[in-house]
Parts: C-alpha cells; structure tokens; sequence
C-alpha cells in the first residue's frame, strides 16, 4: 500500500535526479534512499532520470535546463559540499541554495535539494560510513518532499485553470 495519496497520473510523470560527483560514493546513497521510497510511493522508478554533474556548483544550472524543457514533474538534487580549508565550502553551498530556489520559482516545477554542507567532513571511514548512512536518511526525505511537491504543484495548477 503507497504511503501517500498519490494518484496514477502523478506518479506516473518524470523526476530528474541531479547528483554531484564530488564524493560520488557517498552522495549516490541518497538516491538509492530516493527512489526506494518514491517506489514505496507508487511512483515508477524507472521514469527516474539520473544524471551527473562535476560539482553541487553545477546543478542549479542543469535544474533550469531541465525544468525549463516541461518533461519533468520536480527536480531532485544531490551533492555534499565540504570544506576544504579555503572556506569557499560556504560560497557554494549558499550560491546552489539560492540558485535551486530561484530556477523554481521561475519555472514553476518543484525543485528540492539534498545538497549538504556538514561542519566537519574528513576522509576517513567514519565520516565517510556516517554521511553515506545520513544520505540515505536524506533520500528517503527528499522522495517524501517531492511527492508532496508534485501533488501540491499539480493542484495549485488545476486551480488556477478553474
């Protein structure tokens, strides 16, 4: 049984699922969390489009692009931005934030991210096993924000053609 009230024709409409590839292996499990949940959902997994980008820096622009061709219900977007030392971590994290809200805005079609910036990430398996658990748990709430964007799109649109 779905967990939520989504209706046939809703789960049956194109998700793109942007990722980072900047730590690839670790923001990967958020979209195994995603579509496991959205397939929970009653929504196809297979009308998931999954589609890379070198850094969380690039997203916003594939998000435009892509909400602006029409063949998508919501855009889903991934990466983990961290520290490097030179605190530009900050800069990018804020420009995508800002960037995300703005294509969605303009477009109308829901935009969500899971693009995260921890206070402190090193390269060492215990941060990297703890984020890859936290980007599952991220997936899973990122797929329950996008049905419900989804939904709330498609009703808000069918009551302004009413």
């Amino acid at each position: 049984m779905n967990q939520s009230s989504t209706n046939f024709t809703i789960a049956k409409q194109r998700i793109a699922f942007l990722h980072a590839t900047w730590h690839e292996e670790i923001v990967l499990n958020c979209l195994n969390g995603f579509k496991q949940e959205l397939t929970t959902r009653g929504y196809d997994a297979s009308l998931i489009e999954v589609i890379a980008v070198p850094g969380a820096f690039e997203i916003p622009l594939q998000a435009k692009l892509l909400a602006k061709s029409g063949q998508y219900a919501a855009i889903a977007c991934s990466g983990l931005v961290v520290d490097g030392g030179i605190y530009r971590h900050d800069f990018v994290a804020q420009a995508v934030c800002s960037g995300l809200m703005q294509v969605q805005l303009e477009t109308e079609v829901p935009v969500l991210t899971a693009v995260l910036t921890p206070h402190h990430f090193h390269e060492h398996d215990e941060h990297k096993d703890y984020f890859s658990r936290h980007f599952i748990k991220k997936g899973v709430e990122l797929a329950h924000a996008c049905d419900q964007a989804i939904q709330l799109t498609a009703n808000a649109k069918k009551a302004l053609v009413s």
